[in-house]
């Protein structure tokens, strides 16, 4: 503008805003409002540096986070049984389970079968793995039906029941396979509802973080769904007792960077709960 000496950003503000130079000849109302417009375009600009881009992908996020196309498919289940039922629910599963686990006709491992301590009461939480992935499962699932003493089994355990739930699970790429271990142990499952989205933050922050979570041998298993309750993560955790998981986890802020990781990745949770287990007699995870 000749008056107010500043440089139109379009030619709309060239005829409406500097027609109060060019009419009423007032340049620092002029001056004033371009000032202002200059300085919404640079806080335009600089917020779009914090706008999250989209990148394009041609892998679904589990298989940037498991260890093979190929990878092993886990079933957990969450059984709440009636209080009075709880002792010969518990008979009816060391009577059935292992027989499935141990006959190679199901291609499927019982990883571990535990009771709620201190979370929900009166539950119980069950852990199976099919290698071969979907097939197995399908697999499994068919010839199930055919066994009468396991549909026996499934007809006196929903007497038992009030409730249950399952999810399917995959595991993270940078966790330990689950393998059975000697007791006694305690075992801590921590349950994490994610925000949609976040899955890949996550795992990239905890590939890091587990690092600082080996050296007791506590870290068992970290798992997310694929089927059930969504962007939610299982991550399973095995102690002498009590008293040693306050010890270890106290010494994980000891290692430099776990303060950090934890500081990146509470945001990314809507919620968490924990679950202290104790291992039925036919675990394999003892």
């Amino acid at each position: 503008c000749v008056y107010c000496m500043c440089s139109s950003g379009s030619l709309w503000q060239a005829v409406t805003v500097h027609a109060c130079c060019l009419l009423w000849k007032q340049p620092e109302t002029c001056k004033k409002w371009c000032s202002s417009n200059h300085r919404s375009r640079e806080d335009s600009w600089f917020k779009s540096l914090f706008v999250r881009k989209v990148d394009p992908r041609k892998d679904a996020h589990s298989h940037l986070l498991t260890k093979n196309e190929e990878s092993n498919l886990y079933k957990i289940q969450f059984h709440n049984v009636k209080p009075e039922c709880l002792d010969a629910y518990n008979q009816l599963c060391e009577e059935t389970l292992p027989s499935i686990h141990n006959d190679k006709y199901y291609p499927c491992e019982l990883v571990g079968t535990w009771n709620t301590w201190y979370g929900e009461q009166d539950q119980a939480v069950h852990m199976w793995r099919y290698r071969g992935g979907y097939p197995a499962l399908t697999e499994v699932m068919s010839k199930l039906r055919q066994n009468k003493e396991f549909m026996k089994y499934r007809e006196e355990r929903g007497k038992m029941l009030l409730s249950r739930r399952n999810q399917l699970l995959l595991e993270f790429s940078f966790w330990n396979e689950p393998i059975p271990r000697k007791g006694p142990n305690i075992y801590e499952l921590r349950s994490y509802q994610l925000r949609p989205g976040t899955m890949i933050e996550w795992g990239n922050y905890w590939a890091r973080a587990i690092g600082y979570r080996q050296h007791n041998s506590e870290a068992v298993g970290g798992f997310f769904s694929q089927i059930g309750n969504l962007y939610m993560v299982h991550h399973l955790w095995a102690y002498k007792d009590l008293e040693a998981r306050e010890a270890t986890r106290n010494a994980a802020w000891q290692h430099e960077g776990w303060d950090e990781v934890v500081y990146y990745t509470v945001p990314l949770i809507q919620h968490m709960d924990s679950r202290i287990m104790i291992p039925m007699k036919a675990s394999p995870l003892q």
